[in-house]
């Protein structure tokens, strides 16, 4: 039994979720999930706990008890409290900007870089140069942090670039002096 799988998922209140034509609904107060899920696994509703349960015991089955079990936890936390990642933008003529729906940053390239903000993000920059992305889907949110962090990677010998907040940046000695 997947250890993952056997969990039940907690639906906290003003959390609506259905299950209809192979696809899970979570409706919260931040908003609406969809997510399609194979017919080998099935849920059961009990005291406002969801339970996970596979119809086989098939390798692929195994495989998605957990897998979908994680997804509808997710979901539920997306539409309830929402996931958000940072990142911190370092080095000397760095900044990052939102103008509307559109993310400019100024990385040491001889051009400004334009991101479109993806629909249903949101971004804020503050003064220290610390970029926050929020929504709902963790995919989406975990995604568009990685697509703006490898604009440009942080380098190991002055540590600048982009980074994830909690993330440690081995620094590299350079070269010693010539003798």
């Amino acid at each position: 039994m997947s250890r993952i799988g056997k969990t039940p998922v907690k639906v906290s209140s003003g959390v609506k979720v259905t299950f209809q034509n192979g696809e899970i609904l979570v409706e919260g107060p931040k908003g609406k999930l969809t997510q399609k899920y194979s017919p080998v696994i099935s849920f059961e509703e009990k005291d406002g706990e969801i339970i996970i349960k596979r119809t086989s015991e098939e390798k692929q089955a195994k495989a998605f008890h957990g897998l979908y079990r994680k997804l509808l936890s997710n979901m539920v936390t997306g539409v309830s409290t929402g996931f958000s990642k940072s990142l911190i933008v370092t080095g000397v003529g760095f900044k990052a900007e939102v103008h509307g729906k559109l993310l400019s940053m100024s990385l040491g390239y001889s051009n400004e870089i334009f991101v479109a903000i993806p629909e249903g993000l949101s971004v804020t920059v503050d003064q220290g140069g610390k970029l926050t992305i929020s929504g709902i889907d963790k995919q989406r949110v975990g995604e568009f942090a990685a697509q703006v962090r490898k604009l440009r990677v942080p380098e190991p010998y002055k540590g600048k670039g982009i980074r994830y907040e909690d993330e440690k940046i081995i620094r590299k000695v350079g070269k010693s002096g010539v003798k």
